[in-house]
Parts: C-alpha cells; structure tokens; sequence
C-alpha cells in the first residue's frame, strides 16, 4: 500500500475544512437571503438620511387672544370629530402606488458635410511662378499642375433609434412620518420585505407629502409625493439568474465595442 504524499495529505486536510465550514454556516453561499432587522435609520434607509429642500422663511407665531384662545378651530383642538390621518413624526399612513406608463420614443439624424481647398503657385508682382525660383534645378514646366496643394474632405452621418416602454406597477405599503419640515410638510419614508422560500422581495418608498393631499382613509396616492424615490426589486434564487456574471461584465467593460 503507498503512503499518501505530503501533498496529498494537505489537499485532504484543506477539503475538510471546507467540508467543516460549509457544515457549521446555514448558508455558506448566500443562497438564501436574510429579512433585515426593524430599524429606520441612516443605514437602512439612506433616501431620508439627508433632506434638503427650498424652506419660506420662519413666521413668527402670533399670540392668541382670549377669543382665539378658546377656538375649536385652531390647530392644537380636536374638533367634533377625531381626525385618524397621520400628522406628526411616527405616524403611519398608507402609500398608493397605482403606475400605468407608456412611452414611446422614435428620432432619426442625416448629417453630410464637404469641402475643398486649393492652393495655386504663387506670383510675384504677376510675373510668373515663384515656386520654381525657390527650387533651382527646377523649371516651371517640370510643375505637375498649376496647383501647389489640393485638398478635398467629404463626411456624411447618419442614425436611427427608437424606445418602447411599459410599465404597470401596483402596491400598497405603510409608511412612516420621519420628519417635520418648517413649512409643515412632512418627510414618509416606508419599506416592506417579503420572503417566499429563498427569494426576498422588497418595496421601498420615500418622499416628502403635504398633509392636505392626506385622503380621509389615510391613504395619499405617489402622484401626491415630491421627491419620490420608489424601488421594487428582490434577492435570491430567482433574481441571481436575471443578473448578468462577472465574466461578461469583464469583457464588456475591456472590449470597445
């Protein structure tokens, strides 16, 4: 019986500890996405991590009188009827996102340039060519022609291109009122993750909403958000087989066309 090489002994130690490592992880490969934890911050939700927009100046707050003071319908009182939509910061409300577009786009170009330049011998005073005074030896019926130099250019362009785009898009998400502008608009910020099997799905929606486009059912439709930053995507199984690999990224980025 041979004796197993030293080698052969390092190739077998390094294929257990690979076979131990992949053991002791769940998911040694990221096959299976993780739902993140319950927290808005700076890191998990960057859209809202820095606002800033055009304020009007700050107005001075005027002091009640005794008849304003005691008014139902000043903005600290409840009113006959309690209003349930979302009006300051952790208040939650409900984002529609109803997206139907279609745009088709279709542009041609023909672009032809020419021209011509001549340069003939040159004369002293209309006495002759000079050029051949220049070079001795020679005369001016040795000249191939009258002209010294001849230059011609011609350039002709063309292109064509064209897009089709389709997109419906229909979600609900909760959000979260995560800052009071000075002007009393009001910064929403909300996301929502999925996970079937090994694919995670998450919806994300940022922007800044008055809180008169707040419907009565506490809902506000994204045509009613400025600054909207929606995203639909997802990570797994499924979603690994739609991004392209890094071999053909590689040669995409070192090939020139």
């Amino acid at each position: 019986m041979n004796s197993l090489t030293p080698r052969a002994v390092r190739l077998s130690i390094s294929c257990l500890a690979l076979l131990a490592i992949a053991g002791c992880a769940a998911d040694p490969f990221g096959q299976d996405p993780k739902v993140s934890g319950l927290e808005l911050t700076a890191e998990t939700m960057p859209e809202v991590a820095r606002v800033q927009v055009p304020m009007p100046p700050p107005e001075v707050a005027k002091p009640m009188e005794r008849g304003a003071a005691s008014s139902l319908w000043q903005r600290s009182s409840g009113g006959f009827f309690a209003d349930q939509r979302a009006t300051k910061v952790g208040d939650i409300l409900t984002v529609l996102i109803e997206i139907d577009d279609q745009a088709s786009l279709s542009n041609a170009s023909d672009r032809d340039r020419s021209g011509s330049s001549q340069f003939t011998k040159p004369k002293f005073f209309g006495y002759g060519g000079m050029l051949h005074r220049l070079l001795p030896g020679v005369s001016a019926a040795d000249l191939p022609s009258d002209n010294v130099v001849d230059l011609s250019s011609q350039t002709t362009a063309s292109g064509s291109g064209s897009i089709s785009r389709n997109e419906s898009i229909s979600l609900k998400v909760a959000a979260l009122v995560m800052q009071m502008l000075p002007n009393g608009n009001m910064v929403v910020a909300g996301r929502q993750e999925v996970k079937v099997n090994q694919e995670l799905r998450e919806l994300r929606v940022a922007g800044i909403i008055r809180p008169q486009d707040i419907n009565m059912n506490n809902t506000i439709p994204y045509e009613k958000i400025a600054e909207a930053r929606i995203t639909y995507g997802g990570e797994g199984s499924i979603s690994r087989q739609q991004l392209r690999g890094y071999g053909e990224g590689v040669v995409d980025i070192v090939l020139p066309y």
